[in-house]
């Protein structure tokens, strides 16, 4: 397959400090129809691979080179929109086209409206096409910029954190619609559950090197953890090894060995690290306890949103609570969704009481110790979990959560505040970085260590995925899964939602709160339905994206499985048949190496045995996906 783009030992630097490598001779391509998805850590240096990548940013050396005439379009961090632009000329950019010819282009090509309408910018009559960029929100501006690059016919689209700013209707229609394009995609992404349903590849960035995955973030999980078990395994054979040496000095001479006292750890087996599963009722145990029968409770509560915003989340002159009454008891971890605009923050504010209702009551529990997680963060100074005073600048990062408290406890455990700090993802030598030198994102985790050190029984954490690269996310879900007490959490992240909460509250816009047994599916289908009566029907035919099959929607008499385990086996045999394929592919390479080495007995004996074991696993593989299958359309 011809690569639309070469790198070939590709180095750079971060700008202004030579010593610090961010890629150390990479080499790599993108092929073309490729779907490839981005992850490392933050700073590692995805974004400065993107921009050497489509020629933002020369590399300090090595070479990058493209096909002739390639169509690329390119939307990151730091994408610029031409100041007094109009949306509409923004947008009709991205298909060659003036202004002036625009409304003729406008009618007679349907994607420009399939795109803006899935990207929430149809909203008010399309009113928001009238405007200008200036004066529009970082959110808005980004999903301006990201319709310009969709509209267009391109060969290679390039993405830095596409659904930042997007709810989980919007995530959902970009996952469905990139994957229905057949041009190449190069996307750096936080969202895992948008990296498995979109992404052919993954490139993980660690150290100046970009490691390649076949598949997407389940993939990638299972190929590092296969990895990890591969180096496990290696390590163990150097230390059998230097058991047998030592052994054999033990034996000889006196004068050969000082007869060194020495400990082996051997090495821990992959699943021995692998977390329990959460113990619901003792965590309800101990919340009962720490917080008794009532924690937040509305009553009769009546919630509207002035005519002037006072937030981002607050859409003007809407009744978000009409009479509505919603208890939150001891224990539960409930997540919250909705549209952006719907009024989740203003329903937070609400509950924690930093706003007053319209009417009716809440009512919080004596013993509640509440900790909120807001999407504000100020650059200067953190607010403390326990008082309004800010951080001084010039405190390390250790001392400013010392300030709050020096040991938590976390269940049955105890952690000092290092070890709380390492956990959400500051290791020991950037525990001593002034606050003031911190990151965006490194602040905001600072703010979230400093909530949780103030032993919280109620949490309330409004988008507490901004700004963390995915490891640090793996170890706050960690955190957060045996955590014991109330939750309450607003996230477009799916895959939060999905571990750490038990159950699923929607605002759709009619003055109640519904809730939602299916998860975020039947939100979804439920949106679906909303916009278009026909919608819900026509998704339960359409194939589901990455599988190429029908899914066929559960029956309420259907009792083969529930639709949480039809969703499980679904992402099952995805996972499944992407392993089927490197199966095939393996056994295809052998049998023509088999043919090569037919004169080498050796090798031909080891290609051999190989041969058998990939027949082997096929056979398993395909067995699986069979139950698999069948229990995804029971």
């Amino acid at each position: 397959m011809t690569n639309l783009v070469n790198l070939e030992a590709v180095t750079a630097t971060v700008p202004g400090d030579g010593s610090r490598v961010l890629l150390d001779a990479v080499s790599l391509g993108v092929a073309a129809g490729e779907r490839v998805g981005v992850v490392g850590l933050n700073g590692g240096g995805k974004t400065t691979l993107l921009e050497v990548l489509t020629g933002v940013r020369t590399p300090d050396s090595g070479r990058v080179s493209s096909v002739r005439g390639l169509r690329t379009a390119v939307v990151t961090q730091r994408t610029e929109l031409p100041p007094g632009a109009g949306v509409r000329e923004v947008v009709l950019a991205g298909l060659g086209v003036s202004v002036d010819a625009g409304e003729h282009e406008w009618a007679a090509d349907p994607r420009v409206r399939t795109v803006l309408g899935g990207l929430g910018l149809l909203a008010d009559g399309g009113g928001v096409l009238e405007r200008t960029v200036d004066g529009m929100s970082g959110g808005e501006r980004r999903r301006v910029a990201l319709a310009a690059a969709l509209v267009g016919e391109l060969d290679l689209l390039v993405l830095d954190e596409p659904t930042n700013h997007l709810d989980l209707e919007g995530i959902a229609w970009l996952a469905s619609h990139l994957v229905a394009r057949r041009c190449a995609l190069v996307v750096v992404t936080h969202d895992r559950w948008f990296l498995d349903v979109v992404c052919t590849r993954t490139w993980e960035v660690a150290q100046g090197r970009v490691e390649s995955y076949l598949g997407g973030y389940a993939d990638w999980v299972y190929a590092r953890a296969e990895r990890s078990r591969q180096a496990d395994a290696a390590e163990e054979r150097r230390r059998n090894l230097a058991r047998k040496e030592l052994a054999w000095l033990r034996r000889g001479a006196p004068a050969r060995t000082s007869k060194p006292r020495f400990r082996i750890e051997a090495a821990e087996a992959l699943i021995s690290d692998v977390p329990a599963p959460r113990n619901d009722p003792e965590l309800l145990a101990f919340a009962s306890a720490r917080l008794g029968k009532t924690v937040l409770e509305l009553e009769d509560a009546v919630l509207r949103v002035p005519g002037t915003r006072s937030g981002p989340d607050e859409p003007a002159g809407r009744t978000l609570l009409d009479r509505g009454t919603w208890r939150i008891g001891p224990g539960d971890r409930v997540g919250l969704v909705g549209v952006n605009g719907s009024g989740k923050t203003s329903l937070l504010r609400a509950l924690t009481g930093q706003r007053a209702l319209d009417g009716g009551r809440l009512v919080t529990g004596k013993t509640v110790r509440l900790a909120h997680l807001t999407q504000e963060l100020p650059v200067s100074t953190l607010d403390s979990a326990s008082s309004s005073s800010g951080v001084p600048g010039h405190l390390r990062v250790l001392e400013a959560v010392e300030q709050v408290a020096r040991y938590v406890t976390v269940g049955k455990y105890e952690l000092t505040a290092s070890s709380m700090l390492e956990r959400l993802g500051f290791p020991a030598d950037r525990q001593w970085t002034p606050v003031a030198e911190l990151s965006g994102g490194e602040r905001r985790r600072l703010q979230l260590t400093r909530l949780l050190m103030d032993e919280p029984n109620v949490l309330v954490l409004d988008e507490p995925t901004n700004d963390l690269d995915i490891d640090t996310l793996q170890r706050l879900e960690d955190l957060l899964d045996g955590w014991p007490g109330t939750m309450l959490v607003v996230s477009h992240d799916r895959y939060l939602i999905e571990r750490v909460c038990d159950t699923v509250v929607a605002l759709f816009g009619d003055g109640r709160l519904t809730h939602l047994p299916g998860g975020i599916e039947e939100y979804l289908t439920r949106r679906a339905a909303m916009s278009d009566p026909g919608a819900s029907a026509r998704a339960r035919e359409r194939p589901a994206a990455g599988t190429g099959r029908t899914e066929r929607a559960p029956r309420a008499d259907d009792g083969a499985s529930s639709a949480a385990e039809q969703r499980e086996a679904r992402k099952q045999a995805k996972r499944l048949e992407r392993r089927l394929e490197l199966l095939v592919a393996r056994e295809t390479e052998l049998h023509d190496a088999l043919v090569d080495a037919s004169t080498d007995g050796p090798r031909l004996l080891a290609l051999d045995a190989e041969l058998r074991d990939v027949l082997a696993e096929r056979g398993r593989v395909e067995e699986e996906w069979l139950l698999a299958a069948e229990l995804a359309e029971s």
